[in-house]
């Protein structure tokens, strides 16, 4: 067991994806859970009678993050994010402020709004991304906007260590997602390959040669927010099958 049977979490973005999968790894272990999102829909799917509390937030709009914070939480998982992809002479000014909106802005918001009631033992995790820790020739907003959340998250950790409250980022490679299958279906399209050829050439950073699975990131919000890992505080945890 890992100890946070009990807690008070939260986790953005939680209508999908790895959101779905960390919001019930923390319900499985008997937390409260709150997730929030923009869509009501894939909010109640993701709870499927697990008692989650689903809040209608766009993470980007400071008031309406706000509303969640009716009450302290003991873990808060700012998971929400995205981005356009493209080479750096394609991307807008819209597109450019629109993924360090909802990437670096929305954390920040989050994070700022969960430290006025966080006590003692609290935990602030950000999901960043392996475009934390290196570039790539065509998310040079992605990567920009994933670069400052790691920066966020050092400095935070510097800022609350003495609270008892840690800061940590989970880095992910290619994760099986909605997302990240997307990602395959664009490669498929566009070089005109197999569905195994795709995810090869999408997976080629992975030394492990697959997508990872998204209880595996679960598994990592899951630590970083256990007694275990109470001296664990302004890291980046890359799950990425040794890609970086």
């Amino acid at each position: 067991m890992t100890g946070l049977a009990g807690k008070r979490v939260l986790v953005t973005g939680g209508g999908s994806g790895i959101g779905r999968a960390v919001a019930r790894g923390f319900a499985a272990e008997g937390c409260h859970v709150t997730i929030a999102g923009r869509r009501r829909e894939p909010l109640q799917e993701t709870d499927g009678g697990r008692g989650m509390d689903c809040r209608l937030v766009d993470i980007t709009q400071e008031a309406q993050v706000a509303t969640l914070f009716d009450a302290p939480y003991d873990v808060v998982v700012a998971n929400a994010g995205g981005g356009a992809a493209g080479k750096l002479r394609s991307i807008t000014l819209e597109q450019w402020n629109q993924t360090l909106s909802a990437n670096l802005t929305g954390t920040f918001l989050t994070f700022r709004a969960a430290l006025e009631g966080m006590g003692d033992g609290g935990r602030l995790i950000a999901m960043a991304s392996t475009a934390s820790l290196k570039g790539g020739p065509t998310i040079a907003a992605y990567a920009a906007a994933k670069h400052g959340v790691l920066g966020l998250v050092r400095s935070v950790a510097l800022e609350v260590a003495k609270r008892g409250i840690t800061c940590n980022a989970i880095c992910p490679g290619f994760v099986d997602t909605p997302l990240g299958q997307a990602a395959v279906d664009a490669v498929q399209k566009r070089f005109d390959l197999s569905r195994e050829a795709a995810v090869a050439q999408v997976v080629t950073d992975n030394p492990m040669g697959r997508m990872i699975d998204v209880e595996e990131i679960a598994a990592a919000a899951l630590f970083l927010a256990s007694p275990a890992a109470s001296m664990v505080n302004g890291h980046a945890l890359s799950v990425s099958g040794g890609e970086v």
